[in-house]
C-alpha cells in the first residue's frame, strides 16, 4: 500500500513537473527554438529576448520535466530538446476505453464495439483507414509490441492493453534553404 502511494505520488510529481514546464509561453518558446537544434543558453536567451539568468531558470524547469537535456562540450553547456519525452507527454492525452470481450474475439470486433471503423483490404491484408471519421493509416501494439497479424486475424485469449497509433506525417527535420544573392 505504501509502495503504491509512493509510486502514485511520484507519478503525480512527474505530471506536475510536465504541466508546470508547458504552462509558460516562454518555456514553450524555448522548446520551439530548440526544435531547430541544440543551443547555448546565452544564444537561446538572445533569440527569445530574455536575460541569461531568466533563460537558465526556465531551462531548469524544462530539465526537471525531462523535456530538455544539457550536454557538456568542454566548458560549454548546450541545451537540446528530448523529442521522445515530448511525444510521450502528448501520449498522456490518449483516449482510454475499457471493454470486456469473449475469448477469441478479434481485435477488429473489439475496436468496432467502441469506435466507428473503416477498413480497406490491401493485397491480402486488412488495414484500418478511418477511426471515428478520422482518416489515416493506423497501426496497433498489444502490450507494447507490434503484431504481424491484421486486425481481423488478431484474437484475444488473455487480458491485454491495445494502443492504436495513427501514422501521421511528423516533421523530423526541416531544411530552410536560402539561395545566396
Amino acid at each position: 500500500m505504501v509502495v503504491n502511494a509512493m509510486r502514485d505520488s511520484g507519478m503525480n510529481s512527474d505530471k506536475e513537473n510536465l504541466f508546470k514546464a508547458v504552462s509558460s509561453s516562454t518555456r514553450l518558446s524555448i522548446l520551439e527554438h530548440l526544435s531547430e537544434g541544440d543551443k547555448h543558453i546565452s544564444g537561446l536567451a538572445r533569440e527569445i529576448g530574455i536575460s541569461v539568468p531568466v533563460a537558465a531558470k526556465h531551462v531548469r524547469i524544462l530539465e526537471k520535466a525531462e523535456l530538455v537535456e544539457r550536454k557538456k562540450i568542454g566548458n560549454t553547456h548546450m541545451i537540446g530538446i528530448k523529442l521522445n519525452n515530448v511525444y510521450s507527454f502528448i501520449d498522456h492525452f490518449a483516449e482510454n476505453r475499457r471493454l470486456e470481450v469473449e475469448r477469441g474475439t478479434t481485435l477488429l470486433e473489439a475496436l468496432k464495439s467502441v469506435a466507428a471503423v473503416e477498413i480497406k483490404k490491401m493485397g491480402n491484408r486488412v488495414k484500418v483507414v478511418s477511426m471515428d471519421g478520422d482518416e489515416g493509416f493506423y497501426v496497433y501494439e498489444v502490450d507494447g509490441k507490434f503484431s504481424n497479424k491484421t486486425v481481423d486475424e488478431y484474437e484475444f485469449h488473455e487480458d491485454a492493453v491495445v494502443e492504436w497509433k495513427k501514422l501521421v506525417p511528423i516533421t523530423k527535420k526541416r531544411l530552410l534553404v536560402s539561395i545566396r544573392r
